[in-house]
């Protein structure tokens, strides 16, 4: 097996490291899937996902925009509506999504072992 120099794995782990800063944090996932879900607006995400709190909400919500995560949407209605809407460039996240899930399921698995009946119905 080939070991591998300091600069091989800081090239590595670089591109891991800009990923785990912009998705970061308790909130930004979550909020990630629940637009997926179809949550369009500022209520409908803070409802969907427990204690988190609307000052936290809208400060995770301006940073996924300002990395091109979140798309703010304006509705020129009365009264005036926003909606935030998951970007194109969002949806190359939920692969990434979804092997998390997957890798999250089997870990409980392998730590407490097989799911209980509450598990199964989460």
């Amino acid at each position: 097996m080939e070991k591998h120099t300091h600069k091989d794995c800081i090239q590595a782990l670089k591109p891991v490291q800009d990923t785990l800063d912009v998705i970061n944090g308790k909130w930004k996932l979550q909020i990630i899937i629940s637009l997926n879900a179809g949550n369009k607006r500022f209520t409908e995400i803070e409802r969907s996902i427990p204690k988190l709190t609307s000052k936290v909400l809208a400060k995770e919500l301006k940073e996924l925009e300002q990395n091109n995560l979140v798309e703010r949407v304006v509705k020129d209605t009365y009264p005036v509506s926003i909606e935030y809407l998951p970007t194109e460039h969002t949806k190359t996240l939920f692969p990434v999504v979804e092997s998390l899930k997957h890798w999250g399921e089997n870990h409980r698995k392998h730590i407490f072992g097989a799911p209980t009946e509450v598990e199964k119905n989460e």
